[in-house]
């Protein structure tokens, strides 16, 4: 797959990653986009990404900016230092995706690149600029990590997690000691669990059932009261119970817009309904799935009306803050790329602010249950084209989906996304960051979506 942007950021197989793309690529959003003459540079644990950073470094000290070189570190930690600084950022990882992959975040003063910068920086790419002289990495400057570790030790106090056990699957994650830092600062007790120097490609939204098992073996020898991860770049959050038992990242975002006070909820449209039956949230905006998209249906909020409490969240549990929210102890800034700790943090404070295991606190929200899952190595056009002709063809749609049901409403914003008589939903699309094919599903029951999930995917795998 040659390189493209997805739907958050650049991405492809690390062969294809030349040091000449990449310095094409840097130097292009360099000269398009407002970085305030300041770049701040990071990178997540794959082997691949050193050599991407000193390419992308000496881009930038070609161009005669300012450079910033924070290391190995969360992708929320890194946004937040340039932001701060009114500068921006270049973050070298592939996210979620196996190791065979990666890519490169942009982020200009504002933020997360919007797909216009996208279209500018596709615009003034010249395969032909002479590509600058690597040099070995200098010396990281760890002041956006121990800035991102305030953040969350400041708004929720030495108390947050008192009493609270919580289990870290480390693996491969930028945020696997950082993890377990902010659980101590909060005055929980970590446990450190599963660290490997082997890249692990742990995707939110497809947690296997081997991992899952795991995870309960680990609840019940540890005697956990949570297990919590992240992907590779710390973007998106995992949480279990104390079962083990994986809440959903929609549902996540669902339960820390309310501890915010948020009143205006984006997010894409394969997120929880769940959310329409909350008394606390009158405004919902639904967008393509991808942060750049939730980012801009915030800022279309925020354009009306500044001081709106507006929040975003995906279905892998990525949080966008859109205004200064109040923790248990201080403040929060807005943050707006996908953060994985506040959404953790909100989750495990709330239940023990209640007095109740964090499975009680999910139990009690509307009973709106979600599953996803994925065809890994799909083209992404033969994806387009499945989609495309069950979207076209009435016939087609009734054979291939099984839900002993009509369909009452197809929605087309972001692939095919069909909704039942029953309450059952279905939805179909590539994914915009690797050749998956990816199937989400919701119903009155976990069973029950799980089983519409496996079930379409079976059809599909004999399709493809």
């Amino acid at each position: 797959m040659a390189p493209k942007f997805g739907t958050s950021g650049l991405r492809g197989l690390v062969t294809e990653l030349t040091p000449e793309l990449v310095q094409d690529y840097t130097v292009s959003f360099t000269q398009t986009c407002d970085t305030g003459g300041v770049v701040y540079v990071g990178w997540d644990l794959r082997p691949s990404s050193p050599d991407i950073a000193r390419a992308v470094i000496a881009a930038v000290r070609a161009q005669g900016l300012t450079l910033c070189v924070a290391g190995v570190l969360p992708t929320p930690a890194l946004a937040a230092a340039a932001a701060k600084a009114g500068a921006g950022a270049i973050m070298i990882t592939g996210s979620h995706i196996p190791a065979d992959r990666n890519g490169l975040k942009f982020y200009t003063t504002q933020g997360e690149i919007s797909k216009a910068d996208e279209a500018n920086i596709l615009a003034h790419l010249d395969s032909t600029r002479a590509w600058a002289e690597e040099t070995p990495l200098p010396a990281s400057d760890e002041g956006a990590l121990r800035d991102y570790v305030a953040r969350y030790a400041a708004a929720f106090g030495g108390d947050a997690l008192t009493g609270l056990t919580v289990g870290v699957y480390q693996h491969s994650s930028v945020a696997r000691d950082v993890m377990v830092e902010v659980v101590e600062a909060l005055g929980g007790t970590a446990v450190p669990l599963g660290r490997t120097d082997t890249f692990t490609p742990v995707d939110t939204e497809a947690v296997d059932e081997d991992t899952r098992s795991q995870f309960r073996d680990w609840c019940t020898a540890n005697g956990l009261d949570a297990l919590i991860s992240t992907d590779g770049d710390a973007d998106r959050p995992m949480v279990t119970d104390h079962t083990g038992q994986v809440v959903p990242g929609d549902v996540l975002g669902a339960l820390t817009a309310r501890a915010l006070g948020a009143s205006v909820i984006c997010t894409p449209i394969s997120s929880n309904t769940m959310i329409e039956a909350m008394p606390a949230f009158t405004d919902i905006r639904l967008s393509r799935i991808g942060s750049p998209y939730v980012i801009a249906a915030m800022e279309e909020v925020l354009a009306g009306d500044a001081g709106a409490a507006v929040v975003g969240y995906e279905a892998n549990g990525g949080f966008l803050l859109g205004f200064e929210a109040k923790g248990p102890t201080g403040a929060l800034a807005p943050l707006m790329t996908r953060d994985c700790l506040l959404p953790i943090l909100c989750s495990l404070h709330a239940a023990k602010a209640a007095g109740q295991p964090l499975a009680d606190v999910v139990a009690a929200l509307p009973p709106r249950f979600t599953a996803a899952n994925r065809l890994t190595e799909v083209p992404t056009e033969a994806s387009a084209k499945l989609i495309a002709a069950l979207r076209d063809d009435a016939a087609a749609r009734a054979a291939f989906f099984e839900t002993g049901s009509e369909a009452s409403d197809i929605n087309t914003l972001d692939g095919l996304r069909v909704s039942f008589a029953n309450g059952d939903v279905v939805h179909l699309r590539p994914s915009g960051n690797a050749p998956e094919l990816r199937c989400y599903a919701e119903a009155s029951s976990a069973e029950r979506a799980w089983d519409l999930v496996n079930t379409h995917l079976t059809k599909l795998r004999a399709m493809i």
